[in-house]
């Protein structure tokens, strides 16, 4: 069949002229999408290079360069190491690459008479890095936490850096191994509402309402401050703020940004710092000016978010309005990297003590697939960010109208162009000071579904990304930071990315609702592969007692998401799934034969809740994470799917402070079989 110049050009640009759909059948893409996602894209024109802006070789390809052209070319390769190679070479000949070339990033660079062209030659390591008790065949495990979430004595009404450091002594000192992270990305200090740790500004910079206001010496010794500290209407607010039920997000970030401008005031900063500044570049520069034009602004419009609503002459950071404001707001833009430096230095303060504690993981963090459609990202480089275009997901039998996620794609193109600079420097900022990534949706590095803007997700079609280029530079990086990498692959994964996983050394997910068989029969834990992590459940899903209770079909038809004969069908569903697990949990050997009843006479009991972490603790799985809302029996989510303001996503806390569920007996009773478990596998 003849391509039509329309499916010709929407498959040179990586768009997918098809599909299969949750039916299992090929569906066309329609014109109009290929024609809104080929104006969104910026497609190479014109006469090509001699050689390509990037080349990547990893172990077993020919380290071969073809340049294309005619006549003679002079070239000149700069190692990454600073050792240097040159020659001549006639266009269309084959260049071997120097045999002893290190792993790592080179210049090439191809002259003829005046013109110039430089290719960065990428060379990659066969797998990404893994902890030497993992290698020798050891299985650990450790928590999954919302940082947000934890409770303590002395925070401020949200989970802290100063709770995490406590949180990871506490953990070792239960026999586990690392803590578990949400996304730490920068959101919106200014306009603390928007509090998805999914949907930020930037995903090189951190979260500063995380920072432990005690831990900062500037706040301790400011006169003034501590005045402040003392008032008994600070106090007063402070203690409501710990007391709430969800975390009160406005009330935070006015307790915390307030501390830390006084301390800003009182404080020296000193070469540490300086040196930070100097190392974030434009970056964190124009991070800092954002969040500094978005506190100005949202005094007087505190329902504007992003920059969208800006004046016109505001909205890209390059515009001369905005550079004449950082040049008057310098003292500003000093504040706001600050903070980016005291999160940074908090942050690093937790995985050091997690070294010293011995932990072979430590922490690990979590990289969300995108950043905000009107973020400090899309503010500073519009030609990366698509705003034309939105990710999200094809129809599927869960959600018929398909998924928007509004976050604006990397264009591959221009990611090319760069050398892949754009996605190493994010790798690079995601995995300092922890021993592992998990990456959010891992088939982004295969294909993601571009929705032309303003349009319904069934409008949308797959656009490829090199996924053979970027797994590689992920195990590269991967190896230079000793920062083992978890793929996010649930849901419907495509064949390639299942092998690409395995074979560059990426861990799986394996969710205890979804493991089972086609019959319905939970698989047991031998049946679990070694390159993975097992969990009970996501954020994205409910805790175990949740699932018990079927908890979220009742929150689900209360917020007016199941009705009907859909609801009753989920409802039968889950007492099948519920009577699975117990046979599982049974044939396990995790839950005594006596200690079981009929499922409908099964209420969740500690004796349950223990016998399906004895269950987990016996998966095959090398890492093992567990969520404190189940040691603690809790049947609220964090986030509920689908919803935006129906629920209050992304604020509920724990029931009780780190102090009382680590002197829980019942859950000091859960970890102690846990590392029991993990042992005797």
């Amino acid at each position: 069949m003849t391509l039509s110049k329309l499916d010709q050009a929407a498959l040179a640009a990586g768009i997918a002229v098809e599909f299969i759909n949750a039916k299992g059948e090929p569906e066309s893409i329609s014109d109009d999408t290929k024609r809104a996602l080929l104006a969104v894209m910026e497609t190479p024109e014109g006469k090509a290079p001699p050689l390509p802006p990037v080349q990547v070789f990893t172990p077993g390809r020919q380290r071969h360069l073809l340049p294309q052209g005619k006549g003679e070319f002079r070239w000149q390769l700069q190692s990454e190491q600073g050792k240097a190679f040159s020659g001549i070479i006639q266009g269309g000949e084959s260049l071997a690459l120097p045999p002893r070339l290190p792993q790592g990033y080179h210049l090439f660079t191809l002259y003829q008479g005046r013109k110039q062209w430089q290719t960065r030659i990428i060379i990659a390591p066969r797998r990404c890095y893994l902890p030497q008790p993992l290698e020798q065949g050891e299985k650990r495990w450790g928590a999954l936490v919302q940082l947000y979430t934890l409770r303590s004595d002395r925070n401020w009404g949200i989970g802290d850096f100063g709770d995490l450091q406590q949180m990871v002594a506490h953990i070792a000192a239960n026999g586990g191994d690392f803590v578990g992270l949400n996304p730490l990305h920068a959101l919106y200090p200014a306009q603390p509402q928007y509090a998805s740790p999914y949907s930020p500004t930037s995903r090189r910079w951190l979260n500063v309402l995380y920072i432990d206001i005690h831990q900062v010496a500037a706040f301790e010794q400011s006169h003034e401050a501590q005045r402040w500290w003392q008032l008994a209407k600070t106090r007063k607010a402070l203690q409501k703020a710990r007391d709430s039920e969800w975390v009160d997000y406005i009330a935070v970030a006015t307790l915390k940004i307030t501390a830390l401008r006084f301390a800003w005031q009182a404080c020296q900063p000193d070469a540490d710092f300086q040196q930070f500044v100097v190392e974030g570049g434009d970056h964190l520069r124009y991070q800092a000016a954002f969040d500094g034009i978005l506190a100005e602004r949202a005094a007087d419009h505190p329902d504007e978010w992003g920059w969208q609503n800006w004046p016109e002459s505001w909205r890209n950071a390059h515009l001369p309005e905005v550079q004449q404001w950082c040049s008057e707001h310098e003292e500003e833009i000093q504040f706001w990297s600050w903070l980016q430096w005291l999160a940074q230095q908090q942050f690093a303060a937790c995985w050091q003590r997690s070294q010293q504690l011995g932990m072979a993981v430590g922490l690990y963090r979590d990289l969300a697939v995108g950043v905000a459609q009107h973020s400090a990202e899309t503010w500073q480089d519009p030609q990366l960010y698509k705003l034309g275009a939105s990710v999200g997901a094809p129809p599927d039998r869960l959600g018929p109208l398909g998924q928007n996620w509004a976050l604006p794609p990397l264009d591959p193109h221009v990611l090319r162009a760069r050398g892949y600079q754009p996605f190493i420097d994010l790798l690079r900022a995601n995995m300092r000071d922890c021993g592992a990534l998990r990456i959010d949706h891992v088939m982004a590095l295969l294909r993601l579904w571009w929705i032309p803007y303003g349009e319904g997700a069934e409008k949308g079609a797959y656009v490829s990304y090199p996924v053979e280029e970027l797994m590689a530079i992920l195990a590269l990086e991967s190896q230079r930071h000793r920062c083992m990498v978890i793929g996010e692959d649930l849901g419907t994964v495509p064949p390639i990315i299942v092998r690409m996983m395995r074979s560059y050394g990426i861990f799986s997910w394996k969710v205890l609702f979804f493991e089972q068989e086609r019959d319905g029969r939970y698989r047991q834990p031998t049946a679990y592969p070694r390159q993975s992590i097992a969990s009970a459940s996501t954020h994205d899903l409910p805790t175990l007692s949740g699932f018990w209770q079927a908890g979220d079909l009742a929150l689900g038809e209360q917020l007016g998401i199941y009705r009907g004969s859909v609801l009753q069908s989920l409802q039968q569903q889950r007492d099948t799934q519920k009577q699975a697990l117990l046979d599982a949990l049974q044939q396990a050997g995790a839950m005594p034969a006596r200690d079981a009843k009929p499922v409908q006479k099964q209420p969740m009991t500690p004796k349950l809740n223990l016998a399906m972490h004895r269950f987990l603790a016996q998966t095959e799985s090398a890492l093992l994470g567990l969520q404190p809302e189940d040691w603690l029996g809790m049947t609220s989510p964090v986030n509920v799917p689908g919803t935006v303001d129906e629920y209050p996503n992304w604020r509920r806390k724990l029931d009780v402070t780190l102090e009382a569920m680590f002197a829980d007996k019942t859950v000091k009773q859960v970890l102690k079989a846990v590392s029991k478990g993990r042992k005797e596998g």
